[in-house]
């Protein structure tokens, strides 16, 4: 009981302090009322654990074309309708529909062990569980011989992914092993995935059209492993198959299959994947205006994309981005009610296939994009924002850090910038506004182990936010929409002269791309 006691009391203590964390600021500070109404909002009345309870655990992962995203969409703009903010959802496309269902993977022979797995998003079902043989792919050095070998997968379950010899991460046996064995380890580890790229590449098939080589061979199932390098940390991206499951197992159990496969165990697996194929679903953003009271045809807007994968919730990719805005939109909506120029929320859909819905969103909206003083872009992770670049605008330092005056010391004090920086291509819903010559700012976060552990994977839960940081950003992007909507200029949208390349060539600024409208063709 004393035991017990001890680890209670400290559990109740450590959640005490994360209900209590404020944003703390100096109080000889002289900011602007309306940015120190922001800042005892969210110190004393925060939504965000709200929210991300909502959206998260009631909704969960949001996947394109999927139900939840469709629920997503509705929460979003009905949450937004609540606080009194005019908001709707915009179609720009439409997704192949699905929904996952569960996933039950177990080893039948040699012996009986339940696995860590997970069917790839869009995975076809089985209709009844499916028992078969685990095989790993051929040692052959050519696609002639490997057509031929092609025959034997009939019927069977194959593990296509890399074998992992070591299931430790990076950080792991750097700590523990001799400076002689770390080097001797991370060299051999590098050499076997240049071998086994080497080996994809001489059999003459890549990562789309391997799968369907299989399926097409008579395949009962494909089992991969996209190990993060991160123990416990596995990718869940698109299934590449249209009539077999193919499914993610964790890289413990996947080792142990491959390792019997390899020696002739012939081990067997049973596979039980539920889902469902749905019509042809529309998608949409949320899309949220408040009107500007002198300046209604000129804009802020604050971005985040809405959709994620589903190998867990998408809580930091990008569940944090949509509740740091959803709540600086509320927080607005409060304490800015003479709002110059109009502040518009767009929490995009299908980010993750290429950025479609902030695409469509400025293809489909010319005279807002005509009008943008700046859009504020959060997307990697819970950490508190410590980057932010002019993205390649000659005057950015101007504007941006008249901005970045009106914010807390406390909270702009993290902040390195970059002026006039380049232009992001990618990577996040911001480029869609930099192509289209408007500032988007991306608000770049603390890493938080975001790109090896819960990018895109198995692990990106609720439990991985950090709300004291994101009641940081919430405060920063309020204050930045506030002092953008404010400012007596529009923004400047001068472009920088672009440097050249390696092979020196001129860098091309990014060009306006049309988004991927429907999922055909979509690998």
């Amino acid at each position: 009981m004393r035991i017990n006691r001890f680890f209670a009391v400290p559990a109740v203590m450590l959640a005490a302090q994360f209900s209590w964390a404020q944003v703390k600021v100096d109080p000889k500070e002289r900011l602007n009322p309306i940015v120190k109404s922001f800042v005892d909002e969210v110190n004393n009345n925060s939504q965000l654990e709200n929210l991300a309870s909502e959206l998260l655990d009631g909704i969960g992962p949001r996947l394109v074309g999927t139900p939840e995203m469709l629920a997503a969409n509705e929460w979003s703009a009905s949450k937004l309708r609540s606080w009194g903010v005019d908001a709707n959802l915009q179609q720009f496309g439409t997704w192949k529909g699905w929904q996952r269902g569960t996933t039950h993977v177990d080893m039948t022979y040699p012996r009986v062990k339940s696995l860590s797995a997970t069917q790839l998003a869009w995975s076809p079902a089985t209709k009844k569980a499916i028992e078969a043989e685990v095989i790993v792919l051929p040692k052959v050095s050519s696609k002639a011989e490997f057509d031929q070998w092609l025959t034997a997968v009939k019927g069977k379950i194959v593990l296509m992914a890399q074998y992992q010899k070591i299931g430790r991460s990076d950080e792991q046996i750097k700590e523990f092993a001799t400076p002689e064995l770390y080097e001797k380890l991370k060299a051999e580890k590098e050499q076997a995935t240049k071998d086994f790229a080497a080996y994809i590449k001489n059999i003459g098939y890549d990562n789309n059209t391997l799968p369907e080589a299989l399926e097409r061979a008579g395949a009962a199932g494909i089992a991969i492993s996209n190990w993060t390098g991160i123990m416990g940390a596995n990718r869940i991206f698109g299934a590449k198959t249209s009539k077999i499951p193919m499914i993610d197992i964790d890289v413990e159990d996947y080792g142990m299959l491959y390792r019997m496969a390899e020696k002739g165990t012939q081990p067997k697996i049973k596979i039980d994947a539920q889902s469902k194929v749905l019509p042809e679903a529309k998608s949409f953003n949320t899309i949220g205006m408040i009107k500007g009271k002198e300046k209604p045809d000129e804009y802020v807007i604050l971005s985040a994309h809405l959709d994620s994968w589903d190998g867990a919730q998408g809580a930091t990719d990008n569940g944090t981005g949509t509740i740091t805005m959803l709540e600086t939109m509320r927080i607005l909506k409060k304490y800015y009610p003479n709002n110059k120029r109009t502040i518009v929320i767009g929490l995009w859909g299908s980010e993750e296939q290429g950025l479609n819905g902030s695409r469509g969103f400025v293809m489909d909206n010319p005279q807002i994009i005509k009008g943008v003083q700046a859009a504020f872009n959060q997307d990697n992770g819970t950490g508190r924002v410590v980057n932010i670049s002019g993205q390649g605008f000659v005057k950015a330092y101007d504007y941006v850090g008249r901005w970045l005056d009106g914010v807390p010391k406390a909270v702009r004090g993290h902040i390195k910038t970059d002026f006039p920086g380049m232009p992001g291509g990618g990577g996040s819903d911001h480029a869609s506004f930099v192509a289209a010559g408007v500032p988007g700012i991306s608000l770049g976060s603390l890493n938080w182990g975001y790109f090896g552990y819960t990018w895109h994977t198995t692990k990106d839960t609720y439990d991985k936010i950090v709300f004291d940081e994101v009641k940081n950003n919430v405060v920063l992007t309020a204050a930045l929409a506030y002092m953008a909507s404010e400012d007596p200029e529009f923004s400047n949208r001068e472009k920088r002269v672009m440097p050249q390349d390696e092979k020196g060539e001129t860098v091309k600024w990014p060009e306006v791309k049309e988004p991927r409208r429907s999922s055909k063709d979509y690998k």
